[in-house]
């Protein structure tokens, strides 16, 4: 992976953009996203969400957990710096950790927030 390409601040911008990763933004090298939750059940549950995607991927996060709180941040450390793999595990989290049933057999879901952007 030391040979990735590495973006610059500004690439990341707009990448970020172009994978609708509108909540992600770049702090000191990583892309970082807060995700607030109903409570400490769903924040473990978030946790093992992302901890899944990125053990499957093999690209780990760097995360901070408190109550009704995670963070999740990203950067290809071997490449050094934010490669496309943090551009795609990052929409993989996103994608997951934000799911929620529209209709069907499983109805609207969970009643409460749940995990939710702002």
């Amino acid at each position: 992976m030391a040979d990735a390409r590495t973006y610059t601040d500004a690439e990341v911008t707009a990448k970020l953009a172009e994978h609708g990763l509108t909540d992600w933004h770049l702090e000191d090298g990583w892309i970082r996203r807060k995700y607030n939750t109903d409570g400490w059940p769903q924040t473990l549950m978030a946790v093992n969400a992302v901890g899944f995607l990125c053990e499957a991927a093999w690209h780990h996060a760097d995360l901070a957990v408190t109550w009704g709180k995670l963070w999740v941040k990203l950067k290809t450390h071997d490449a050094g710096g934010i490669t496309d793999k943090d551009f795609e595990l990052a929409r993989k989290i996103e994608d997951a950790v934000l799911w929620r049933p529209a209709g069907g057999a499983l109805g609207t879901g969970n009643p409460k927030k749940f995990v939710f952007s702002k």
